[in-house]
Formats: C-alpha cells, sequence, structure tokens
C-alpha cells in the first residue's frame, strides 16, 4: 500500500530533479534522534516564508543543524540520479527476480507523498513479464493511506460511497481470503480502478500502456490559451510569463502550515482548489469550452512542452485539471472548483538525462518532456478540461534559482534570477489514453 519504490523519481524525496523540500520536516523529525525526541522547529507560523528567507534547502538544513543527519547529507551529496539512488529503486531492483508472491498493490491516485511508486512497480513488472500471475493492482481517489480510513469525500468533494470500505470488502478481503483462507473465493480483478468524475469502479485486465499508441486524445496549447482537442488546431504561436524566484507560485493558500501541524492541509493538498494558481500571471493557463459530450481520460499523461527560457535553468510544474460548473447546486462551494486529476514537475536541467544535468541554453527552444502520474477520470458535461504550466511550486519543491549552478542545494541569493519563460504552443501538447467507449471525433472541445 502506498510504498516509496523510487525516491528521487517520484516519491517522497525528489519529483524528476526536484527536491521535496517541505520533506526537511519529515527527514529531521525521523532522523535527528533515534526516538524521535527532537522535533522540527520553526520561527515563522508561514513556510512559505521560513523556506524563502533561508534562500536554499541546504541553507535552511544547515541552520537547523541537519549536516549531522547521515542521510540528509547523502541527499546534498547526490542531487542527480546516480548509481546511488538507482542501485535502492525497488523498480529496478525488484523485476530482476520473479515474483512467486501473490501482490496487490494498492494505489491513491491522491497521494501526496509517494504516487510514483505503485504505477513504476506495476509497469516494470509488467516489462519483465507481460503475463504476470502474481501481480493485482487497485487504484483508489485516495490520499496516502486513505484506503483504510472512511474515504467518502476527495478534499471538499463527497463522493457517492466510502470507496475505502468498497476497497477493504471487495476488493482487499476477498484476495486475501482467495490466498490465506479458501482458494474457492473469486479473485478481484486483475486491475480494479476507481474512475473520479463518473463515481464508478472498473474492472480491466492491465492499465493503458505508458506510450499511448492507439486511442490516445491529445490535448493542444493554443496561443489564445485554449485548450484543443483538435490535430489540425496547432498554429504558429506562443505564449510567455515571468518566473520570478522572489515571488514563486505557492503549491496551496498561503499561509502555508508545516505538514502534521494544526491547520495544516498537507494531506489534501492535491485535491485544493486550483484558482489561485489559477489567477497569477506568471501561470500560464490553457482551457476548453464548456464540454457537452463526458470525456473519460486514463493512464499517465506524456507532457510534450517546447519552450525557451531566457536564464540557464528553470523548472516546469504541468497541471491537468477538471474546471466545475460555474453552479453546482448539489454543493455550491464547488462552483467553479479547479480539482488536479495530474499533475508533476520537470527541473529543467534533467530534460535530456537523469544522470547528467547541464545547462539550458538561454533563448534556445528545448523540449521538456515527462510523464504525469496515472489518472483515471472523467470530465463530465458541463465542466471544462484546463492545463496550467508554471515555474514553480513553492515550499513543496524547492525554487529553482533559474541560473545553472553545480548545485541547487548550495545555490547563493545573487543566483536567483527572473527568467521570460516562452511556450511554443504549435509544439506543446499533452497525450492521454483515451478508452475506446468514449472515443471521440477529433474537434475543438
Amino acid at each position: 500500500m502506498n510504498p516509496m519504490v523510487d525516491g528521487w523519481m517520484g516519491d517522497d524525496w525528489f519529483h524528476n530533479g526536484a527536491f521535496r523540500e517541505e520533506m526537511l520536516s519529515y527527514i529531521y523529525n525521523q532522523d535527528a534522534t533515534r526516538k524521535k525526541s527532537v522535533i522540527w522547529w520553526s520561527n515563522q507560523y508561514d513556510n512559505y516564508d521560513l523556506f524563502l528567507n533561508s534562500v536554499s534547502a541546504g541553507q535552511l538544513g544547515k541552520e537547523r543543524g541537519m549536516e549531522q543527519i547521515g542521510f540528509f547529507r547523502q541527499i546534498l551529496a547526490h542531487p542527480a540520479y546516480d548509481s546511488w539512488w538507482q542501485q535502492q529503486a525497488l523498480d529496478r531492483l525488484l523485476p530482476t527476480q520473479r515474483l512467486s508472491v501473490p501482490t496487490l498493490l494498492v494505489h491513491s491516485l491522491w497521494d501526496q507523498e509517494d504516487n510514483y511508486g505503485d504505477i513504476a512497480l506495476y509497469y516494470a513488472l509488467k516489462h519483465k513479464q507481460a503475463d504476470q500471475p502474481n501481480l493485482w493492482l487497485a487504484m483508489g481517489p485516495w490520499n496516502h493511506g486513505g484506503e483504510i480510513k472512511d474515504a467518502s469525500t476527495l478534499g471538499p468533494i463527497r463522493l457517492h460511497s466510502d470507496t475505502g470500505l468498497t476497497f477493504r470488502r471487495t476488493i482487499l478481503e476477498p484476495f486475501l481470503a482467495h490466498y490465506l483462507k479458501d482458494a474457492s473465493i473469486p479473485l478481484p480483478g486483475r486491475v480494479s480502478a476507481y474512475r473520479s468524475g463518473s463515481d464508478t469502479w472498473e474492472t480491466r485486465n492491465a492499465l493503458p500502456e505508458q506510450d499511448c499508441t492507439q486511442d490516445c486524445a491529445t490535448l493542444h496549447l493554443t496561443a489564445q490559451h485554449q485548450l484543443s482537442l483538435n490535430a489540425s488546431a496547432s498554429t504558429a504561436g506562443s505564449v510567455s510569463y515571468l518566473a520570478d524566484p522572489a515571488h514563486p507560485v505557492p503549491y496551496v493558500q498561503r499561509p502555508v502550515i508545516t505538514r502534521d501541524a494544526p491547520g495544516s492541509v498537507w494531506d489534501d493538498w492535491l485535491s485544493t482548489d486550483q484558482r489561485n494558481a489559477a489567477s497569477r500571471p506568471d501561470v500560464a493557463t490553457f482551457t476548453s469550452p464548456v464540454l457537452t459530450k463526458p470525456i473519460a481520460l486514463d493512464g499517465q499523461p506524456l507532457v510534450h512542452l517546447t519552450a525557451t527560457t531566457t536564464g540557464t535553468d528553470g523548472d516546469f510544474v504541468v497541471k491537468l485539471i477538471d474546471v466545475y460548473p460555474d453552479e453546482v447546486p448539489e454543493q455550491r462551494e464547488l462552483g467553479g472548483y479547479q480539482l488536479m486529476v495530474s499533475s508533476d514537475i520537470l527541473r529543467g536541467r534533467y530534460r535530456k538525462s537523469f544522470e547528467h544535468p547541464e545547462a539550458i541554453p538561454a533563448g534556445k527552444p528545448q523540449l521538456y518532456q515527462f510523464r504525469l502520474p496515472v489518472m483515471n477520470h472523467t470530465f463530465r458535461p458541463g465542466h471544462r478540461i484546463m492545463v496550467q504550466v508554471q515555474s514553480s511550486w513553492f515550499p513543496l519543491y524547492d525554487r529553482n534559482p533559474q541560473t545553472y549552478v553545480s548545485s541547487i542545494f548550495t545555490a547563493p541569493p545573487e543566483a536567483y534570477k527572473p527568467a521570460t519563460i516562452t511556450l511554443d504552443t504549435a509544439a506543446s501538447w499533452l497525450t492521454v489514453h483515451q478508452p475506446l467507449r468514449s472515443r471521440l471525433k477529433a474537434h475543438t472541445l
């Protein structure tokens, strides 16, 4: 359930090279003393100010004495995806051995901590042996560990049932009973997936392939800040924004309360309203017209961004969002709500190689391609589809100085400089698997 499989690629410590700065308090609490007798402390209520004033994650760690912690020293020593990280990645290790124990991977679609591991392990095992007789997967609308609790809501969104209870009764219990009690008890489907948006459960033989080759939808960005499904809609144009490290985009509405503290929204930050981000000039927003038909999408969206920057480094955050109608009579507070269904970040220096970073050539178009976390969602009629692109997600991730330095952990204050980001909309899109039953003819949304 919700395992950490690769701490650099997309679980607790990094995502595609960007360091998850909010996890400093967790490292401190877990590793500073054997008995957890020393607890993270702060002299500021808002983590946004705390991390901003300390400039870099390395400097903040030094201020807290974290250089005495062995694991923190290892993080500082290995900012890239080198052999130290690769040799402990379970999706690299486990497929080298045949999976002999019946295994149910349980994935939370809104896991705020480890939304990479289950799915990476699933695909790694499937690629090693397509017919894995001992592999099952369940996915639900939960945060980290939410499947073992009451799960009748997703953030503020009321679901039609307790999805955690449904999972435990109809998936987990028969799986355990079949192997531990009575083999005549029917097993659940190979993949049991909750479909958000339509609030239903589905059973299938396998997840879609990671690289979508058929039954695909392409969400094109346009220079008019629209989102289109029309394959011929891509025309020359661009969208620009100024990314200023002195004013990074917060990942939740301020004040940002440290995780586990009273008032913190950490557990549910992935399902928080994204309207505050959409209102900022340093967030490029692309929105479809109101949908007249349901559009079901699943699998891992592949981001294909072509962009230039006036800096020599930079981050790219991409969020796929379901925009609710302006009025939701049964739950009025959801009017206009912007729900992330899949989102992630790529540190630009790793655009070509995770192991060997390199500076971005200023003013020259570069391709930034990466996968977002798995999704299984239906955008309903009356809703809109939105894509947001930004260059900071703070202080969830440490700020990129946008000037290339050998290690961002030790970047000096003078390295942090504003940069203008320009997206080539004719060469920027998201490709997503579209189940056959809902595939539509190519048209502008």
